[in-house]
C-alpha cells in the first residue's frame, strides 16, 4: 500500500501556490497594458516583415490601422486563458488516454500490464478535477468574459453583418454556443463516469478473487470506455483545439492531438512506476514491465511523428491559402517552438529509445519520459496559442501566464494521482491475470 510522502504533498502544494502567484502577477501585467504598449509591440512585428496573419480568421474582415490595432489587443488580452486553457486541455487528455490506455489492456486480456494498472486508474482519477477547470473555461467563453474561440462572435455568422463569413455560417449546426456547451459536458460528464465505474468495477474483482462475471462486466466496460473515448476524443480535438482557427480543418488533427496526449501518459505512466520502485513499495514492478512501456513511448512518439508529417506535407504540398496559412502563421511567428519540438518529440525519441537494451534503463527511459512530457506540452502550446494570441506571445506577461499555468496544472495533477493512488491497492491481486503479469519475462 502506497502512503502519499508528506514531502510530496507539499512540494505539490507548493508547486500549486507558485503557479497560481506568477499566473496572478502576468494577469496583472496583461491587464495593466495600454494601447500604446500594444501598438509599439504591432509595429514591432510589422517592422521585422512578419505582415503575414497568424491565422485564418485574420483573412477575414477589414485591414486598415485601426482593425489590426483592434485585433492585436483582443490577442494581447486573451492570454491569460489561452495558457489556461493549454495546459488545462492537455492534463484533461493525458488522465482521459490514461484510462483509454487501461481499457485496451483489459479488452486485449493483456497480461503483462496488470501491475501496471493501479498507476493508470490513479492517473485517470484526475478527470473529474481537470475536467471542472475545462467547464468553468468554457463558461467564461460562452458568457464572452474569454475570446478564445472567433466563431462565438455572433456577428459573424448574421448575415445583415458587415462582418459576416460565409465559412462560419457553414459550420454554424455545429459550431454554435449551446451545442458546444453540451458537448463539453458530456465529455467531463462521460468520462468521470467511466473512471468512477471502472474503478469501483477493478476493485471488486480484486476483492471477489477474480470473480468470472465481475471479471466479464470489467470487460464490457472497458469496450464500452473505447467506444466514448474515440468519439469524444475526435470531438473535443473539434472543439477545444481545432476549432480555435475555424477556417481551417484537418481529418488527422484528431488522431494527432489524441497521440500526443496519449504518449505523454505513458511517460507520466513511467515516471509515477520508477518512483514508487525507488520508495520500495513496488517491487513487482521490474524492467521488464519498463521495458514494455518504454516500447510503448517509443511507438506512440513515432506514430505522433508520422501523423505530425502527414498531417504538414499534404496541406504545404496542396498550396491552398486557407490551409497553408495555419502553418505559415507558426513559421513566421512560432520558430522558436513549432519545429524545435521536432527534435525533442521525434529525433531524440528515435535515437534513444531504439535500443532494446535502453529501454530496461531506469534512469534513461525517466529522463526520456520527462523530455517527452515537456515536447508534446510545447506541441500544445502550438496549437493553442497562434490562433488566440497571434505573434504577442514572446513578452513578459506572457511568459509568466504560461509558466504559471503549466506550474500550477502540475501541482494539482500531482497532488489528485498521488491522493487517489494512496487510496488503491497497489497490487491487484484479485485479477486473473496478475500472476501472470508478476512473472512475465521479455523474451528479446
Amino acid at each position: 500500500m502506497y502512503s502519499f510522502s508528506p514531502k510530496l504533498r507539499l512540494y505539490s502544494i507548493i508547486l500549486i501556490v507558485v503557479g497560481v502567484v506568477l499566473f496572478g502577477i502576468g494577469y496583472a501585467l496583461n491587464h495593466g497594458l495600454d494601447d500604446a504598449t500594444i501598438t509599439h509591440w504591432m509595429e514591432s512585428v510589422h517592422s521585422k516583415g512578419h505582415e503575414a496573419p497568424s491565422h485564418s480568421s485574420e483573412l477575414v474582415g477589414p485591414q486598415d490601422h485601426n482593425a489590426h490595432l483592434e485585433h492585436a489587443k483582443h490577442q494581447v488580452h486573451n492570454q491569460p486563458l489561452a495558457a489556461i486553457h493549454t495546459f488545462a486541455v492537455f492534463a484533461f487528455g493525458i488522465s482521459c488516454c490514461a484510462l483509454f490506455f487501461y481499457s485496451i489492456q483489459h479488452a486485449a486480456h493483456a497480461g503483462w500490464s496488470i501491475i501496471v494498472t493501479r498507476v493508470m486508474e490513479a492517473i485517470a482519477s484526475y478527470i473529474p478535477y481537470g475536467g471542472a477547470i475545462l467547464i468553468i473555461i468554457m463558461l467564461l467563453n460562452i458568457t464572452h468574459q474569454g475570446h478564445l474561440f472567433h466563431w462565438m462572435d455572433p456577428n459573424l455568422t448574421d448575415p445583415n453583418s458587415p462582418e459576416f463569413d460565409v465559412i462560419l455560417f457553414e459550420k454554424k449546426r455545429f459550431l454554435n454556443i449551446p451545442f458546444y456547451a453540451i458537448r463539453t459536458i458530456i465529455y467531463v460528464v462521460g468520462a468521470s463516469f467511466f473512471v468512477w465505474k471502472l474503478k469501483s468495477l477493478s476493485k471488486k474483482v480484486d476483492e471477489n478473487k477474480g470473480n468470472r462475471k465481475i471479471y466479464a462486466s470489467l470487460y464490457s466496460w472497458n469496450v464500452g470506455y473505447i467506444a466514448f473515448f474515440g468519439f469524444a476524443s475526435a470531438a473535443w480535438a473539434w472543439d477545444w483545439l481545432m476549432s480555435i482557427d475555424p477556417h481551417w480543418y484537418s481529418t488527422l488533427y484528431i488522431w494527432y492531438s489524441m497521440v500526443s496526449c496519449l504518449s505523454t501518459s505513458i511517460a507520466v505512466m513511467i515516471i509515477i512506476s520508477v518512483y514508487l520502485k525507488k520508495k520500495g513499495v513496488y517491487p513487482q514492478f521490474n524492467n521488464n514491465h519498463l521495458h514494455d512501456l518504454g516500447k510503448f513511448l517509443f511507438a506512440t512518439s513515432m506514430l505522433w511523428s508520422y501523423l505530425w508529417f502527414c498531417q504538414f506535407m499534404l496541406y504545404w504540398y496542396a498550396n491552398i491559402p486557407e490551409e497553408v496559412n495555419y502553418f505559415f502563421g507558426r513559421f513566421e511567428y512560432y520558430a522558436p517552438t513549432f519545429l524545435p519540438m521536432l527534435v525533442v518529440n521525434f529525433l531524440v525519441p528515435l535515437l534513444v529509445l531504439l535500443s532494446s537494451s535502453i529501454k530496461r534503463n531506469y534512469k534513461v527511459v525517466t529522463f526520456m519520459a520527462c523530455l517527452v512530457i515537456f515536447g508534446h506540452a510545447v506541441d500544445y502550446f502550438n496549437m493553442v496559442m497562434p490562433g488566440t494570441v497571434g505573434p504577442y506571445w514572446n513578452n513578459l506577461p506572457m511568459a509568466l501566464l504560461v509558466l504559471g499555468s503549466f506550474i500550477f496544472v502540475v501541482g494539482i495533477f500531482t497532488f489528485t494521482v498521488m491522493t487517489a493512488l494512496a487510496k488503491l491497492k497497489l497490487m491487484p491481486t484479485g485479477n486473473p491475470y496478475y500472476h501472470e503479469s508478476e512473472i512475465y519475462e521479455y523474451p528479446f
